[in-house]
Parts: C-alpha cells; sequence; structure tokens
C-alpha cells in the first residue's frame, strides 16, 4: 500500500484546545483533579487494534462488535471517560482486520500494554441497531495501569496519570521543537494530508510545549504500533522529542521516495497522452487533406496496389474479389475480419506470374562448378546436360533430382552452386523428421494459427514463381497419426500435378511447374517407391584421398584462415600435414570431419599468434598428432596381416564405402554347431547360413573336412559388435572365412572383396563398387574380388580411382578359392 492511501484511513485528528488556566493535580476521593478535569482512578478499557493514540488530540473510533457498542453507550450515560489501550499484536495482524474493537481478552496482563490513555467520549453516531458506531473520542492524559479490577462484562483497570512535568525549555529543547516543526513542514508539503491540522496546531501551541509538539508529530506519521507506542510510554519529555523526530525523518524519507515514483508515473502518463493526442491530430490532419485513409480503406487500398504488378489466375482473382467484398462488411474488430486479412495478406503476397530469367550460359555454369566443387566430374556433367536441355526448350522445368551419398560430400553445397548457374532464388528446407502433412500442404484456415504450407512459404519468401527448392534429407521423412508427408510430397514432386498444385490453406490452385526442385539423402532404402520413381537420382560416392587433399588446399583451408582471422603467412599446412590428418583422423567419405580437424589446428594457431604475435606455424606430420591428440584410426590394420579364418570385406552404407572383417573360429566337441555374432541383419544372417551350408558341400568329399564340421562348433564374428550391419554382399567374404578355417589355409595375396553367394555357387553381383573401391583405396588395398557381371561398373569408374586397384572378377566360387588360396 502506497503511503498516501495509508495515510488515508488512518483516523482525522483534532487539536483539543486546553484552558489557559493551569491548574495543581490533587488527589481527593480516589479522583485526580488536572486542567479543570477530574480523572477517575478506575476505568473501563477499550482494546485498540490499529494504533495507539495521544493526548489533547480528537479521534472518531468505529465500533463493531455488539459487546462494544453496548458497553460505550453504558459509559457516554455515565461520566463519559474511558481508557484506550493497544494490544500488543498489533502489528501483527492483517490490514483487514486493524481497527478499534472490543475483543475477549484472555489474559490482559500479558496481551495489552501497561500504558494507555484516556479519552472523553464526545458523540456517538449509529444509523442501526445492526449498523457500526461511529464514536468520537478527546484523548486527555496518559496512564499506566496498575492493575485489572474486573474482566466482566468488559475490562476495568486501575490506573495511575502521568501528566507531562512542568520543565524550562532549553535551548536543547527549543531546538528540537523547531527540527520537529520543520520536518513537519516539509512533510506537509511532500503529502498535505495533514495540512489543515498542522496550521491549526501552530496556530494554538508554541515551542514552549516540546511534550505536546513530540505527541501531534507521532501522531502524524505512519510509523508502526510498536514505535508509536514506544513515544506514548516515554514520559521523559527529552526522549520523547528525540523518538518523534526520528519517526518524522523516516516519514520525510518515505514520502520523497513516494512523490519521486509518483512523479516519474505522472510524467510516463502526460508523455502517452500527449503522443495520443498529437496522433489523432495527426490522422485528422492527414484526412482532411486527404493524404491518409482509415483502417479498412488503408488495407483494401494496399491490397488493390499489389494486385496492379501481378498476373492472377481467374480462380485467384475471383477469390481475393470475393474477400475484399468480404472484409468491406465486416468491423475490423470481429476475429473473422483478421482471419480474411491474414488471407488476403497471403493471397497478395504470391508472386503471380513472376519469374526470374533463368542463364543458360554453359561456359560460365562450368566455371561456377568448377570453383565451388572439386571431382564430382560426372555429377557436373549430368548437371551441364540438364541445362543444355533447358537451353533447347527455352525453360528449365519438369525435372526432380536426387543427390544421394554420405553426409559431408556436397550435397547441399552442389544446390547452392546450381542455383547461382541458373540464376534462380535459392530456398532450403529439412524433411528430416517431418511428420504433419501440414507442414506439406498447409493447414485449414479454421484452425488458430493456421499457416499454409513450406512450399507456399517459400514461394513467398523468393519472391519468384520458379526459384529453386532443395529438399533436404528426403530419406529421413516421418510418419504419424496427423498424416504421411512422403504421399503429400507425391503431387508436388510429380510435373504432371505441381501446375495445379493445391494448399490447403490458400484453396487456390497455384503453379510449381516452373520450380526447379533438388532432394538430398544418404539412402535410397527409407524413400518410398512412388516418391522415388518420380526422382533423377545422382549418387555421390565420396572422396578419395587425393581428392581430400585437394579440396583441402582449394576450399577448406582459406576458408578456415578467413573465419578465423588468420593469413596464408602465418599458418601452412602441407600436403604430408593433410594426409596424415585424413589417414589418421578423417577417413570418412565426406570432408567434415577433415574440416572440423582443421578448425581444431587454427584454433590452437591462433592461441599461439595472440600470445607470441610475430609466430608463424607449418604443420608437419609429427605436429600432427600434437595438434589433434589421439588417432581414431590407427597407423597400422589389426587385421592387415594375412591369419586363418580372417578375411576381409567390402560393405556400403549410407555413410558411404566401408571395409569390415570376417572372423571365423571353431570349438572342437561331439556335435557341430554354428552360431553368428555382431550386430547381423536378417539379410547377412541369411547369407552367413548359405555360406556355412555351401561349404560343408563344397568340402564334403574329403573325408579330413566332413569330419571337421561334423565335430566342430563354429563361430562366426563380424567386428566391431556394437555397429548393427546388414546388407547382401558379404556372401563369398563369409565362405572365404569358412573355407580358411576348415582347411586351415590363410589368405595368400592381401585383398578386399564383395560379391553375394548363392546355394550353388555362383558369385552374385552387388551394388556400390564406386563406394566400395574408394574405400579400399583408403585401407591401401590394392586387389578387390569382385562378381564377373560388376566388370562394367568397375571399368565406368573415374581413372583417379582406379588407379593403383587390381580388380579380379569371378563367375563362381572355385575361382574365389583360385584368386585368393
Amino acid at each position: 500500500m502506497s503511503k498516501s492511501n495509508k495515510q488515508d484511513n488512518e483516523p482525522k485528528i483534532e487539536i483539543i484546545r486546553e484552558p489557559d488556566e493551569q491548574d495543581n493535580a490533587s488527589s481527593k476521593d480516589g479522583v485526580v483533579a488536572r486542567r479543570n478535569v477530574a480523572l477517575p482512578k478506575t476505568l473501563p478499557i477499550h482494546v485498540l487494534q490499529n494504533r495507539p493514540l495521544f493526548p489533547r488530540i480528537m479521534v472518531p473510533l468505529t465500533i463493531h462488535r455488539q459487546e462494544a457498542k453496548e458497553m460505550v453507550q453504558e459509559i457516554a450515560k455515565n461520566n463519559r471517560m474511558i481508557g484506550l489501550v493497544l494490544n500488543r499484536q498489533a502489528d501483527s495482524q492483517g490490514a483487514e482486520n486493524q481497527e478499534d474493537e472490543l475483543h475477549v481478552i484472555e489474559d490482559p496482563n500479558q496481551s495489552l500494554y501497561r500504558i494507555g490513555v484516556l479519552a472523553e467520549i464526545a458523540h456517538i453516531a449509529q444509523q442501526s441497531p445492526q449498523a457500526p458506531a461511529q464514536v468520537l473520542v478527546g484523548v486527555i492524559e496518559r496512564f499506566e495501569i496498575e492493575r485489572f479490577v474486573k474482566t466482566e462484562p468488559y475490562l476495568v483497570a486501575e490506573v495511575k496519570y502521568h501528566p507531562d512535568p512542568d520543565i524550562e525549555v532549553t535551548e536543547e529543547l527549543k531546538a528540537y521543537a523547531v527540527s520537529v516543526i520543520h520536518e513537519i513542514k516539509e512533510l506537509v508539503q511532500l503529502n498535505p494530508v495533514f495540512k489543515e491540522e498542522l496550521n491549526m496546531f501552530l496556530s494554538r501551541s508554541s515551542l514552549n510545549e516540546p511534550g505536546r509538539l513530540a505527541d501531534f508529530a507521532a501522531s502524524m506519521t505512519t510509523a508502526t504500533a510498536t514505535e508509536l507506542q514506544e513515544v506514548l510510554e516515554a514520559f521523559d519529555i527529552y526522549t520523547r522529542i528525540e523518538k518523534a523526530v526520528l519517526l518524522l525523518k523516516k516519514e520525510v524519507s518515505l514520502s520523497k521516495v513516494q512523490a519521486k515514483i509518483n512523479k516519474q508515473i505522472e510524467e510516463k502518463i502526460s508523455s502517452q497522452q500527449r503522443e495520443f493526442f498529437l496522433r489523432e491530430q495527426l490522422k485528422a490532419i492527414k484526412k482532411e487533406l486527404g493524404l491518409s485513409k482509415e483502417g479498412k480503406e488503408a488495407e483494401i487500398e494496399k491490397y488493390t496496389q499489389r494486385l496492379a504488378n501481378l498476373t492472377l489466375t481467374q480462380e485467384a482473382q475471383e477469390r481475393i474479389d470475393e474477400q475484399i467484398e468480404k472484409i468491406k462488411l465486416i468491423e475490423p474488430h470481429s476475429p473473422e475480419y483478421i482471419v480474411s486479412h491474414n488471407y488476403l495478406d497471403w493471397l497478395t503476397s504470391l508472386p503471380w506470374g513472376f519469374y526470374t530469367q533463368d542463364n543458360f550460359k554453359l561456359l560460365q555454369a562450368r566455371r561456377k562448378l568448377n570453383a565451388d566443387h572439386y571431382g564430382l566430374n560426372d555429377v557436373k556433367q549430368r548437371i551441364l546436360e540438364f541445362l543444355s536441355v533447358g537451353i533447347l526448350k527455352g525453360r528449365i522445368s519438369g525435372s526432380i533430382i536426387c543427390f544421394v551419398g554420405p553426409p559431408g560430400v556436397g550435397k547441399t553445397s552442389l544446390g547452392q552452386s546450381i542455383a547461382r548457374c541458373v540464376g534462380r532464388k535459392f530456398y532450403r528446407f529439412s524433411l528430416g523428421g517431418m511428420q504433419d502433412e501440414a507442414e506439406i500442404k498447409g493447414h485449414r484456415r479454421t484452425y488458430i494459427g493456421a499457416m499454409p504450407g513450406k512450399f507456399i512459404q517459400a514461394i513467398k519468401h523468393c519472391q519468384t514463381a520458379n526459384p529453386l527448392i532443395m529438399l533436404d534429407e528426403v530419406d529421413k521423412i516421418g510418419a504419424s497419426f496427423r498424416g504421411d508427408p512422403a504421399s503429400a510430397l507425391l503431387e508436388v514432386l510429380d510435373p504432371e500435378q505441381n501446375r495445379d498444385f493445391l494448399d490447403h490453406y490458400l484453396d487456390v490452385r497455384f503453379d510449381l511447374s516452373s520450380v526447379l526442385f533438388l532432394c538430398t539423402a544418404n539412402q535410397l532404402d527409407t524413400i518410398p517407391s512412388p516418391l522415388l520413381d518420380r526422382m533423377e537420382i545422382i549418387h555421390l560416392a565420396g572422396y578419395i584421398r587425393e581428392e581430400k587433399v585437394r579440396i583441402a588446399q582449394d576450399h577448406l583451408i582459406p576458408k578456415q584462415l578467413k573465419e578465423h582471422g588468420l593469413n596464408p603467412s602465418q599458418v601452412q599446412i602441407p600436403a604430408v600435414a593433410l594426409n596424415d590428418m585424413i589417414d589418421g583422423y578423417a577417413r570418412e567419405p565426406g570432408v567434415r570431419s577433415l574440416e572440423n580437424n582443421i578448425r581444431k589446428v587454427m584454433r590452437k594457431a591462433a592461441i599461439s599468434i595472440v600470445r607470441k604475435p610475430d609466430t608463424k606455424l607449418r604443420l608437419s606430420k609429427k605436429d600432427v598428432g600434437e595438434y589433434l591428440g589421439k588417432r581414431p584410426y590407427p597407423d597400422k590394420d589389426p587385421f592387415s596381416r594375412r591369419m586363418i579364418g580372417v578375411i576381409t570385406g567390402l560393405a556400403w552404407t549410407s555413410h558411404g564405402g566401408e571395409v569390415l572383417h570376417v572372423e571365423a573360429t571353431r570349438v572342437q566337441g561331439e556335435k557341430s554347431g554354428f552360431k553368428q555374432t555382431g550386430q547381423l541383419g536378417k539379410v547377412m544372417v541369411e547369407s552367413s547360413e548359405i555360406a556355412y551350408t555351401f561349404i560343408r558341400a563344397f568340402l564334403n568329399q574329403d573325408t579330413k573336412h566332413r569330419d571337421f564340421f561334423a565335430k566342430s562348433f563354429i563361430h562366426l564374428h563380424v567386428p566391431a559388435g556394437a555397429t548393427p550391419k546388414d546388407g547382401p554382399s558379404a556372401g563369398i567374404t563369409m565362405a572365404c572365412a569358412l573355407y580358411s578355417l576348415a582347411t586351415r589355409k590363410p589368405l595368400r595375396i592381401r585383398c578386399a572383396m564383395s560379391g553375394e553367394l548363392s546355394l550353388t555357387g555362383l558369385v552374385m553381383p552387388v551394388g556400390g563398387v564406386k563406394e566400395k573401391a574408394i574405400a579400399a583405396k583408403r585401407a591401401h588395398i590394392a586387389t578387390l574380388i569382385l562378381p564377373a557381371e560388376n566388370r562394367e561398373d568397375f571399368a565406368t569408374l573415374p581413372a583417379h580411382i582406379r588407379k593403383g586397384l587390381k580388380p579380379i572378377f569371378v563367375n563362381r566360387f572355385r575361382d574365389v578359392v583360385k584368386a585368393c588360396f
């Protein structure tokens, strides 16, 4: 509660004027006489719950309880004298209960203060018997309770009076009195609640009455009941006036803070009101001059201006006209007005009939692709073919390209390069984890917070009807109870249907046939077949070490030097260090890990240069481990040594080609058995069982080998055990591991193989030959065992990948045995 409000609720005080003559106090028959007033020795006691009262002040009291009203009525008929004493629990009671009231006091000696005041009932007003009684009392003198005479029906106590002593007013007392008057005047200026009472008091008192001045000063403050009681109990004039001065100074400080807060609030309100009036005046002036229009008129004019530059379809024009007529009839504060306003805003913000001019300069496109990406010649060639078709047709449309490859090979950046080559606006959004069909086709306008789908948002963002939109992570799209986004994409990515694409929010057909769609994926297995049929697949297999070195030198190192505020003369990473970095820290198909390691080197170099500005770093091969820490990939493959029952295979994963090893061992016993471990998928488990059955049949003619399988429990394992593995290309690898174990022959050459095995010994073709060839080169394996039907796939590999590789093509398993054992 603010101080001013609290003071408004204080009881109004009125100064009691005393007669000029001073009568000496006398005692006769149990009655004390002072200033022509008979002061009784025993008094009925009324308990105050709010704050104590002070002598020579007239105060109104409100009496609620019936017992208290009856007591006051009885006293008013007799001598009209009543004692007012403060309850010790006054400060702890809630504000709603702080009113003068008679309460049942169990132990008055413990519950009441001993010092109170004598008051005379001047007037009682009560509108009805049930209404509270308004009692006006004039406070006369302090007293001290000596003992309680009775407690029923109300408290009666024997009291001893403490009138102010007649003392000489010293210079110190005068100084205190002047200080009190000064503080009261300052308080009245800050909060003029007691201005009238102060003027009356100053006109009827002087500096020669310091005790009375102290009482009046204390009664003006909003101090706590305990602090005021301390002033009331101060019989010594010096102590009383000193306490009063402290309370006044505290009150003045509080009033200053309140005045400052009120001033700030008033200034803020005044500023806002002034701004409001000025805006209203400006609005009225503009309206008179015809410079502006009111809300709906201005909105309609804005929509009309937008439509002037657009080429609308007939359906869109009719819908916009309908909505404009609708908002003319709706009140701006209506919820339906807001829905129509947002709908019109979307309809008129789309680039109807606006297309950017395509760039058909093949030479320039080739230069941009070569500047942005090293290698990927087959991908670049396909993009140039795509542009050539656009040149002949006069426009680029009707094709959806999907880049498939492991992370970090440049799928997204390739899309940005194509957009720059063609001269189109680029917009990318990820489909990974998307489970709501409304993200594709928009929400119904009836929903709160409804919006169009991502494709319409992309069109609005690019402000052209033929942008290049990249759909990232199309293989990670989900489905839920909200719908199947992959099925919703069928309409978008079908050139025969997307010319009439219908977004649920717009509810107007928009032509997406001129949009160039590019998709990216790590694998094709999780893309629905109907969606996959609408795409043209371009594989990005990854990079070999030589390509990574060139990419680092031409792109990654200059980029990181710039991002870290360094120049080429300060940090140099030669090819020998890059080769060691790639072999030991970044063997993945892409270059993301390589870039992260280069970034780490740049950060450490930055620390050295900050400490010593003339430092120049040239990273050597032996420095790589110091800067990058422990090598994730060891220098020497533990499986590179030829061992019985251990064969190296090649696999393709969503992260590119990988080298995997197959181990086989036996436990001799009386019965045969076979188990496989290594988190193998269903396809690989079946491949292992086919390999086991085939090898037993293949070696069945030899009694020694037949007995080997009959009395051996065979265990086949594919490290690492924590990585799930599956696929149809490990058949001959597993069969070779079992053959090596049974015949006790290791491989005669270090090689890696890939191929599926049938029960009759045929070696079936596999996919991912390029990725597997790159993986073999990363592992420094030169000899590859591949199915004969993959001969053409290997022949179409780029020359720099085939260089150093020796392929051996096989038709049947006996060819594998001949080549390897």
